[in-house]
């Protein structure tokens, strides 16, 4: 028997809509905020991540019955301990250590001999040690890949051991007191404006001015931008050798208020750029650019021949392509200035050659690397001439700056800062960037998880004010450090193999990689590059190979592994040995939490869940976990949900814990019956706190993966064990039915009108049929007509759309009210006016059993509508909804009803 430990929160109950709210809110921060140090790609919200750490370690009120004796003790006592955890994952308290210190105290309350150790031994963005270290939590993480582990360092490591202290450089201190890590941003900033003054002095010559017409304000201005289109020659023997742009059009600005665009000039085989402003003659045109249809397809500009993809490819491939500078972007009085290019600031993009190039092979992952279909084959070929002497010359000027710095682990520290900061700039100084034509700047290379190839790219000027340059990248870096937490013992990051970990006496929090997700190992180059260039000599083992290490990558990568079934194992094997090394390891009276990003596409057409998920899940409960509850915490922004499709939402986060060494073996009939008996109530719990009905199918995992998990087998009928993919899809038929079950709690009307839209959505049906279904619920076609829902005529039957609803309609004096009614009624209000006064006002009319009846039938009927690919923006409707709905009934029941003279009046 194994010995039994206190449930923690994490395993009933987690104040789940704040914790929601909160990680979604946090994706609009910007300054000051963590992610802003480095790039990296796949970061949980650290609101999230708080959370999710506080309730692993504290316990559960139930496990203290001689403490709280009834069920409202204990559901105060779960109330006081929301509470925190909703003051906890506000943005503006990540800081506030009043309330942070309300949270570490309840820890250590829970843990009398000493906080637990936490441990993520897949660290990436490290968000999960930071938000240990934050708790108070003696922290480590480690990763595989070395850029993870030196964004790692750089924000548990460095700034805890410079706590409080003033900055050493000679200026003027910015203030009298300095707390946390303060001192050291500040000193970063300081040394980074040096570094630039130094960089200026050697290349600034290759950052000419331009001058400005009188139009524009007159006089000399600074540029912010160049703007370069690829060429190849033209395919028309006719003018063999003559080179034309590739442009994926011609806008340079873009906005309501705002029009800039550039106009190529043809003369003979000449061809040059004019900038114009104003409204063009054909906008059209202009948004076309040379492009002649998708991907690589173009035009000439000097015969209008086609110049095909496979051309492209192939001039791309022979080196055969070259640049043409299409406009200038100066920084004029009161904004933005486009100025035409000249020969001369062409031609001094190319006039010096750098000493030092990132000659290291690109990867050619097929699916995340396109860049390489086009001819660039090493890393330097994603920067042009003059990016690369910049990056050079700011990396190279980095120890002359630092080394006046007299503490040698202070001067380690600036210069690691320093150097992130010039890795952040190689962020928009590439061809891989792109001219925002709204936001009228530099886009990121990484705007999105892969390396596309960009036929017009921004060259920004590092000395400028704009998103190219230098100090604004460290400034960024400078405001999170400064916002960092500070412990006394410093946090540890380490390059390690998450198979090779010793979890012995941690808890352990981690977002592991997500089955064929992307391989950052691939992207991760990009950078690793550059930092290797300025940190080998300061971290010689983080810094000892060539490149990332990719072949022990844990991602089912059929590329590497020489086929999908090979990338199958590796995973399996891999992720099952990481999970059982947690498992056996870890700390066993703390649950461990593992993430999962949960996607859209995890789920097909059936309802089932695709291979992904199930392996690894399959993962989890091979390495000897019982899963004991899943939270779908949102990490997207709460509008996102709203439009024409249901993005991913969700992170799945599984609380685990040691399967029972005498864990008993089940037929599949009886773990049928288990889910049949356990599942309902849990359901339902998750319809009473409103869960998004996009997240149902998650979120439902929990208490049917938590029955399937704790056998040690459920064996088939050959007396196979059953799978994974077996067990959730059995969960998902017993959630089906449970919905199809809830549809005998509604009256007849709604549901004729379920079955209805089941089978024909609003599209129309045969009377005979409608007839049969109204009379097998012992109503007519007529009742339905009758109470508004549907149109009957010719033969034909169908649901009236909302917009076909009547005007004006008011519940309390409709005299054959329907569920139905009230939910398309109510969609309708919250589709026009959100979270308002009136549609509260109308929720309150319908009396809480019919709004509790509303709200299961949006669930049942986003999930009718969530199954047709055509039907899917009505999901989102009912999925709003109820996104909403906590917000909405706590409105409504702010509202007041007056009576003044026989008429129903509501006030707030």
């Amino acid at each position: 028997m194994n010995t039994p430990y206190k449930k923690k929160l994490i395993e009933v109950a987690i104040p789940l809509e704040a914790i929601n709210a909160a990680s979604a809110r946090e994706k609009s921060i910007r300054h000051g905020h963590p992610s802003t140090l480095h790039l990296w790609w796949a970061r949980r919200p650290l609101a999230a991540c708080r959370a999710v750490l506080f309730a692993q370690l504290v316990d559960d009120p139930s496990s203290h019955p001689d403490q709280f004796t009834t069920e409202d003790e204990v559901e105060a006592e779960r109330d006081r301990l929301f509470r925190i955890i909703e003051d906890l994952v506000k943005w503006e308290n990540s800081t506030n250590e009043e309330v942070l210190e309300r949270a570490r105290a309840e820890i250590r309350k829970n843990f009398p001999d000493g906080v637990p150790p936490a441990y993520d031994p897949f660290s990436g963005g490290c968000s999960i040690p930071l938000e240990a270290l934050r708790l108070g939590l003696p922290s480590a993480g480690s990763d595989l890949n070395p850029v993870a582990v030196m964004i790692g360092k750089a924000m548990i490591e460095l700034p805890s051991k410079f706590k409080d202290q003033k900055p050493v450089h000679p200026g003027k201190p910015e203030r009298l007191h300095y707390r946390g890590a303060e001192g050291l941003a500040e000193d970063i900033l300081w040394y980074a404006q040096s570094l630039t003054a130094k960089a200026r002095a050697k290349i600034g010559h290759l950052y000419p001015q331009v001058t400005l017409t009188n139009a524009q304000g007159g006089g000399d201005a600074t540029v912010l931008a160049w703007l370069w289109a690829r060429t190849v020659a033209s395919p028309n023997p006719a003018v063999r050798g003559a080179h034309v742009p590739l442009i994926s059009n011609y806008w340079l600005c873009n906005k309501p208020k705002k029009s800039v665009w550039v106009k190529p000039v043809v003369s003979g085989t000449d061809i040059r750029f004019e900038v114009h402003s104003g409204k063009p003659a054909d906008e059209d045109a202009v948004a076309a650019g040379t492009k002649a249809g998708r991907g690589a397809n173009f035009r000439c500009l000097l015969t209008g021949d086609a110049i095909t993809a496979d051309y492209v490819k192939a001039e791309g491939m022979a080196g055969r392509m070259g640049w043409r500078l299409v406009a200038i972007v100066a920084e004029g009085k009161g904004g933005r200035r486009y100025v035409s290019p000249t020969e001369e600031q062409e031609s001094l993009a190319f006039s010096e050659k750098p000493e030092w190039r990132p000659e290291y092979p690109l990867s050619q992952h097929p699916q995340y690397m396109s860049v390489t279909n086009y001819g660039p084959t090493n890393i330097s070929d994603l920067f042009m001439d003059r990016q690369t002497i910049a990056l050079n010359t700011f990396m190279d000027f980095i120890p002359d700056i630092v080394e006046q710095i007299k503490d040698a682990d202070y001067r380690r520290a600036i210069h690691s800062y320093l150097v992130l900061g010039v890795s952040r700039l190689a962020n928009r100084q590439s061809t891989s960037t792109f001219w925002h034509t709204t936001g009228e700047k530099v886009e990121q290379v990484f705007a999105m998880q892969a390396l596309p190839m960009r036929w017009d790219t921004a060259e920004g000027n590092p000395f400028s004010s704009s998103s190219g340059n230098f100090i604004g990248q460290v400034e960024y870096l400078t405001k999170s450090v400064a916002a960092l937490p500070c412990a006394e013992h410093p946090g540890v990051e380490r390059q390690m193999d998450a198979q090779n970990v010793d979890f012995t006496g941690f808890v352990v929090s981690t977002d592991p990689p997500y089955y064929d997700n992307v391989p950052y190992a691939d992207l991760s180059d990009f950078f690793y590059v550059w930092l290797r260039k300025g940190l080998a000599a300061t971290y010689p083992e983080l810094f000892s190979t060539m490149l990332v290490p990719k072949q022990e990558e844990l991602v089912a990568d059929y590329k590497r592994h020489g086929g999908k079934d090979e990338a199958d194992s590796f995973f399996l094997e891999g992720m099952t040995t990481v999970m059982r090394h947690m498992a056996t390891q870890g700390r066993p009276d703390v649950p461990a939490a593992i993430y999962y990003a949960f996607r859209q596409g995890e789920v097909d057409e059936s309802g089932f869940s695709v291979k992904g998920w199930a392996t690894f899940l399959q993962a989890i409960v091979d390495a000897g976990y019982s899963i004991g509850a899943t939270w779908p915490v949102r990490t997207e922004l709460v509008g996102n949900l709203k439009k024409n499709k249901n993005a991913l939402a969700t992170s799945v986060v599984m609380a685990c814990r040691p399967r029972a060494a005498d864990a008993e073996t089940v037929s599949r009939i009886e773990f049928i019956r288990a889910l049949r008996r356990e599942l309902p109530a849990a359901l339902k719990e998750m319809h009473r706190a409103s869960i998004a009905p996009v997240d149902i199918p998650q979120a439902s995992i929990g208490p049917g993966i938590a029955i399937f998990s704790r056998y040690a087998s459920v064996i088939e009928r050959d007396d196979s064990p059953m799978s994974v993919k077996t067990a959730l899809q059995i969960i998902n038929e017993e959630l089906d039915q449970y919905l199809s079950a809830q549809e005998g709690d509604f009256d007849p009307e709604t549901r004729f009108a379920v079955t209805w839209f089941t089978q024909h959505g609003f599209e129309k049906g045969m009377f005979g049929d409608a007839d049969s279904l109204a009379r097998a619920r012992g109503i007519s076609v007529d009742d339905v007509r009758h109470a508004g829902i549907v149109e009957s005529s010719a033969g034909r039957v169908r649901i009236y759309k909302r917009e076909e609803l009547e005007e004006g309609w008011d519940p309390e004096s409709d005299r054959h009210l329907t569920v139905w009614e009230c939910c398309q009624y109510l969609v309708r209000q919250h589709q026009l006016d959100g979270l308002s006064h009136e549609t509260a006002v109308l929720l309150k009319k319908f009396g809480s059993d019919k709004a509790e009846a509303v709200k299961d039938l949006a669930y049942v009927l986003y999930e009718i509508s969530d199954k047709r690919r055509q039907d899917r923006q009505e999901a989102t409707a009912y999925n709003a909804l109820i996104t909403d709905w906590t917000e909405l009934t706590r409105q409504a029941a702010a509202v007041h009803d007056t009576r003044r003279d026989g008429q129903m009046r509501f006030d707030v």
